[in-house]
């Protein structure tokens, strides 16, 4: 548990060392914080929380060749009570959504104002959520609903790319009747009223690729 009279240590990751030494000295800056690692990229990450086990680590999501979200599922694995704060300049719903499932407990971009960024890592060092309004509204409505079967993405995807049912039925070993059963399934699952909203919505998500 985090002493209260000591300041919060923190661990920043992020793949750009401009960013990272801008952060730490931005946060240099209050009594109760203090960065003391810093790491640029997941492998880093990971060998960096064991060394010195912070308050909080504030992890970028893009890193080049690696990625944020296994860096928070390969320490959330190890330290169940890691506290992990998502900062990051851009991510889509569904990397937000696959950081918060790995065990992060907010999100924010950077993007966001100076006070913002304070208050996510006092909330988050106390075990709790962070999330901007829009954001928690989003992954609430998300969580409410069953995830696409992985046979429901492929079908999803065959679609995205102008495939009618009896295309996808085709390319999938499948019956007609059996695509439409996945269509509708998929229309439910996404909020959608059609095709192109199922496909609009998947997009927005990250659930496929264009």
């Amino acid at each position: 548990m985090q002493d209260a009279s000591q300041p919060l240590r923190l661990l920043l990751v992020d793949d750009h060392f401009v960013v990272r030494s801008g952060l730490a000295a931005s946060l240099a800056l209050e009594d109760d914080m203090s960065v003391v690692a810093e790491a640029a990229d997941a492998n880093e990450a990971v060998t960096a929380y064991e060394t010195h086990h912070p308050d909080v680590v504030l992890m970028d999501l893009q890193m080049g060749e690696t990625n944020g979200v296994d860096a928070v599922s390969r320490i959330s694995q190890d330290h169940p009570a890691a506290r992990i704060l998502v900062f990051s300049s851009f991510a889509r719903d569904e990397d937000i959504y696959r950081a918060i499932r790995a065990g992060a407990l907010g999100y924010l971009q950077k993007a966001a104002p100076r006070e913002d960024l304070l208050e996510a890592v006092r909330q988050v060092s106390k075990g709790n959520r962070y999330l901007p309004r829009e954001i928690a509204q989003r992954l609430a409505e998300r969580l409410s609903r069953p995830e696409p079967s992985p046979r429901e993405r492929e079908v999803l995807a065959l679609i995205a790319k102008g495939r009618s049912n009896k295309e996808v039925a085709s390319d999938l070993g499948l019956s007609e009747d059996t695509v439409k059963r996945h269509v509708s399934n998929l229309m439910a699952k996404l909020g959608a009223q059609d095709r192109t909203q199922a496909v609009t919505e998947a997009l927005r998500r990250g659930l496929i690729e264009v």
